[in-house]
């Protein structure tokens, strides 16, 4: 759903919905904070983002991270929450350790402390609630708003209430982690507005990430930070050695880890993420690999579209995925030797498939097999040297892919264009040709 713009003021967090003068307007200025081709219409791919869970707070001004404005933040660094009411969908021991561990994601990298009281008025207060749930925000049902806070205030300022028509559960990605919802909405009871990096926490569309290994990317590090300070108790040489940033598309020394066609579209691997591009638009999309297909791995090593399954495909180490859509097809992942590589390959450096002879040529190292998509048999002769077909690219082969009749080989930052069929080289390009910066 499009929530309508709120305003804040100390005293009470949210408190007056502002009438949408322009719809076109508003649908632009959500198609630019989410990366998405500005139109000022209800298109497919704007429908398809205002439908997905996400949290009830507004989205605010476009940054990284952002604030509220107004110096909304907590003047001490003691804080206290009390949990409410608890869902039914969990016991009161998850709920207690899922909310414990959200508040503690913001501790560990500021100087806040956060006890839990069991009576009266905590500065956090934490309940779950259904539709009007008594601050005239009400929530919309299953999917759609899954909570929202508001920010540090007196009053209502601070605490966070979660739609209990969701289902909300432990560590299953079956339905929303409490985990994840909270931490993001203790951000907001803490200062912290939105951010339009797909990677950051306090991105306002859910994703699924494990409890168990989520770290605090440095998009939202940055922003409480620059609220609350660092963690004085954390040695300030090397304070968040781990925090994930999100790639950059402007980055120009960044090397791909695949690129691939799918249905006339080109995407673009990177660590966690991908981006779209689009035929008819410049402004690439990027978002998480697993908001995208859930059951796939992060930091592939290859990927291509095989027209001969009509499936996407990627690769990390020894294994192969292939989805339909959003779907992983039935009896995958599989080992690449199903391919008929030899078992000492442990992974492939890239895949390119050839619509002219409609063979897939798999890189490793300096070499390169050939794969007959319809007869599903490696071809005989094969590993040949990558340099006796490609002149002129003396280094691993870390991506490739065909578009418009055009071979491109990355090799590092580098993007190498060639003919296939003669291997005469036309161009060497900076691998941002396609991958366009939208920044400037």
């Amino acid at each position: 759903m499009l929530v309508p713009s709120l305003s804040y003021c100390k005293e009470s967090g949210p408190v007056v919905r502002r009438g949408i003068s322009s719809v076109t307007k508003k649908l632009s200025e959500m198609q630019r904070f989410f990366g998405l081709q500005i139109t000022g219409t209800l298109d497919a791919d704007t429908l398809a983002m205002m439908k997905k869970p996400r949290c009830g707070v507004p989205d605010g001004k476009i940054a990284r991270f952002s604030t509220f404005g107004g110096n909304l933040k907590w003047e001490k660094n003691s804080l206290t929450y009390r949990i409410v009411n608890y869902t039914p969908d969990m016991s009161a021991t998850e709920v207690d350790n899922s909310i414990e561990k959200a508040l503690q994601v913001w501790a560990k990298v500021t100087p806040l402390r956060f006890t839990r009281i069991y009576s009266g008025t905590a500065d956090i207060m934490i309940s779950f609630g259904r539709r009007n749930h008594g601050d005239f925000y009400p929530f919309d049902g299953p999917d759609g708003t899954l909570a929202h806070a508001f920010a540090p205030a007196a009053g209502i300022g601070g605490d966070a209430h979660f739609d209990d028509d969701e289902t909300f559960t432990f560590r299953s990605n079956s339905g929303y982690v409490l985990f994840m919802v909270a931490a993001h909405e203790f951000g907001h009871s803490l200062g912290l507005s939105h951010s339009d990096d797909p990677g950051a926490l306090m991105y306002p569309v859910y994703s699924y990430r494990n409890p168990e290994t989520f770290t605090l990317p440095r998009d939202d590090i940055n922003g409480i930070q620059s609220l609350y300070g660092p963690n004085p108790d954390v040695d300030p040489r090397d304070p968040n050695p781990t925090a994930p940033t999100t790639p950059d598309a402007c980055d120009s020394t960044m090397v791909l880890d695949a690129v691939a066609t799918l249905r006339g579209e080109l995407l673009f691997f990177k660590d966690s993420f991908f981006w779209r591009s689009y035929p008819q638009s410049n402004t690439p999309q990027q978002t998480l690999i697993n908001n995208f297909w859930p059951d796939a791995p992060d930091n592939i090593d290859a990927a291509y579209e095989s027209q001969q399954l009509d499936k996407l495909l990627l690769f990390k180490g020894r294994r192969v995925w292939a989805f339909n859509a959003y779907d992983l097809v039935l009896g995958y992942p599989r080992s690449i030797s199903t391919f008929g590589l030899p078992s000492t390959v442990r992974k492939v450096d890239a895949v390119l498939y050839d619509v002219e002879s409609r063979k897939t040529l798999f890189f490793v190292g300096d070499n390169y097999y050939s794969y007959d998509e319809a007869r599903k048999t490696m071809d005989q002769g094969f590993p040949k040297r990558v340099d006796e077909k490609f002149s002129g690219l003396t280094s691993k082969v870390t991506a490739a892919f065909q578009y418009r009749g055009f071979t491109y080989i990355y090799s590092g930052p580098y993007m190498f264009e060639y003919s296939l069929r003669t291997g005469r080289l036309f161009r060497v390009l900076k691998n941002n040709y396609f991958l366009r910066c939208t920044k400037y």
